[in-house]
């Protein structure tokens, strides 16, 4: 009712009414009239009845009273329907404060990740540690196929079947969205070990796990890998990896990200040894 109220007959192409109109804003009959729905059936939606509503009419109630992205999410969840992924074009402030984020976590790991566990971001530790690269694109797809990561995951036998269950966790938050149901079949045809483990349906919501991670310089390092959601934009989601107490792998981090660690990784050229 409150977004009725707020546009005008002009705004949506109809005549004001003049005096007749009692109210500023549309009336319910007029709303009804733009979404293409009956005008019983709309009070009803307003009323919060228990009545039958499909996206594509929400969308259309939504285009009338010029709902924002995350009002139109909203007005889903309201109906009892899962959300549409966001549509906005994202916020550059807000998506350089999240990257300053990730950087202000060094020399600990995080990277960024949309709702198909695609990479957006990642920083310099992350890259050092589980070897990312500009090349990978998706964390399930890297985690089943890439060999440095593969190499490197000690414990990633253990972890394989908790994260497919994560996965299926927020697939089933978009059941029709074709997104998922394409890197699932694509990953399914090119590992065994994952699409045994789907077929399984396990599920299970995202936290936090423990990881082991065996690195060329440094040996096993040792993390909480933490994933945060974020309210303002839920199609991202921030992996922290902090640092197990009392594993020193901390200090192995720090080591990494130092100044010494580069001068040791250094080689003579053949000819300029002293």
């Amino acid at each position: 009712m409150t977004r009725r109220a707020r546009i005008s007959p002009a705004q949506a192409g109809l005549p004001d009414g003049g005096a007749r109109r009692r109210t500023p804003g549309l009336r319910r009959e007029e709303v009804a009239v733009l979404a293409g729905v009956g005008a019983s059936w709309y009070q009803w939606l307003e009323q919060g009845r228990d009545i039958t509503v499909s996206p594509q009419v929400l969308d259309a109630v939504a285009r009338v009273l010029r709902l924002s992205g995350p009002e139109r999410r909203h007005l889903y969840v309201l109906a009892g329907l899962n959300p549409p992924l966001p549509e906005a074009a994202p916020d550059t402030d807000f998506c350089e404060g999240l990257y300053r984020l990730i950087e202000s976590w060094s020399p600990f790991p995080a990277h960024i990740m949309d709702a198909y566990w695609n990479i957006v971001a990642f920083n310099e530790p992350a890259g050092r540690v589980f070897g990312f690269t500009e090349r990978d694109s998706n964390c399930l797809v890297a985690f089943f196929t890439d060999p440095v990561y593969r190499g490197r995951a000690d414990t990633r036998d253990s972890l394989a079947a908790t994260v497919v269950a994560q996965y299926r966790a927020a697939a089933s938050e978009f059941p029709d969205d074709e997104g998922f149901r394409r890197i699932v079949d694509e990953l399914a045809a090119a590992s065994e070990e994952f699409a045994g483990l789907w077929a399984r349906g396990d599920v299970q919501p995202s936290g936090q796990v423990e990881k082991e991670i065996a690195h060329p310089l440094v040996g096993s390092l040792f993390f909480e890998s933490t994933q945060l959601r974020l309210p303002a934009r839920p199609d991202l989601t921030i992996v922290m990896h902090n640092p197990q107490p009392d594993s020193g792998t901390a200090a192995k981090l720090a080591w990494l990200a130092s100044p010494e660690r580069r001068r040791e990784s250094l080689r003579p050229v053949d000819g300029c040894a002293s």
